[in-house]
């Protein structure tokens, strides 16, 4: 399974605030390694993120997303909310995190 990812969210003002570090190595597919073989493409394709059950996020990455990638946003929330993260990449790979909102 994939690294965890660093996650963290406060609420201010009815505001809560989200940042996610993704830890993974987003290969474009247009690298090559030392011997000069072209490394295959492996990146997050779909990110989605809920807030009690209710989706707040949803993205679809490509190949041009750096290597560990961050993410920041805001939606209406509040304190105790409790976020879930899923993002799934090329190969089929999945991961899910977790955090309440501060």
């Amino acid at each position: 399974m994939p690294d965890p990812m660093r996650l963290r969210a406060t609420e201010k003002d009815g505001m809560v605030d989200v940042k996610i570090l993704m830890r993974h190595d987003m290969e474009s597919g247009q690298r090559k390694d030392a011997t000069g073989k072209t490394i295959p493409a492996w990146f997050i394709t779909v990110l989605n993120v809920q807030a009690q059950g209710k989706d707040v996020f949803n993205a679809q990455f490509g190949s041009a997303v750096s290597k560990d990638p961050f993410l920041n946003f805001k939606y209406k929330g509040s304190k105790g909310d409790r976020l879930v993260v899923n993002w799934v990449d090329t190969k089929g790979e999945k991961r899910t995190d977790e955090v309440i909102v501060s």
